[in-house]
């Protein structure tokens, strides 16, 4: 087996293992866009461990970053603008949405949640057609 398929594995095991220890123990669900808007709002009282687990995150990618830089490198010939916009539109779709792929796909529809499967079914479906107008349409290159 090639080492991207073990790495996915792993990958893919320590999140599974990651929403387990968060649900188990905080009884909260690992969703990132509920964690980090809860921690930009400090009218919420658990803002701290929300505020703690966003840095963990960005704390990761910076170590990542370090140790092996070609993980992190923009491959897709945008802009930071343009990519700065992406990411605010997909925030904006996560307000919409109640949630990200995340709390929808990861933990939403592992406890079987029928309002999940609709929003990780129409994540995919949505992200899948802006592929193909990008690649056929627009000349992009995704």
């Amino acid at each position: 087996m090639s080492q991207v398929y073990l790495n996915s594995l792993l990958g893919g095991a320590l999140i599974g293992i990651a929403v387990t220890i968060m649900l188990l123990f905080n009884g909260r669900v690992t969703g990132i866009s509920g964690i980090i808007g809860g921690a930009l709002s400090y009218a919420k009282k658990d803002w701290l461990w929300r505020f703690t687990f966003f840095l963990g995150l960005a704390l990761a990618g910076i170590v990542l970053r370090v140790i092996e830089p070609e993980t992190l490198v923009n491959q897709s010939n945008r802009g930071f603008g343009t990519i700065v916009v992406a990411g605010l539109i997909v925030g904006y779709g996560t307000l919409l949405a109640n949630g990200c792929t995340s709390g929808h796909g990861v933990c939403g529809i592992s406890r079987f949640s029928v309002r999940s499967l609709l929003a990780t079914v129409t994540f995919i479906f949505f992200g899948a057609a802006s592929v193909f107008v990008m690649s056929h349409f627009l000349g992009g290159s995704v």
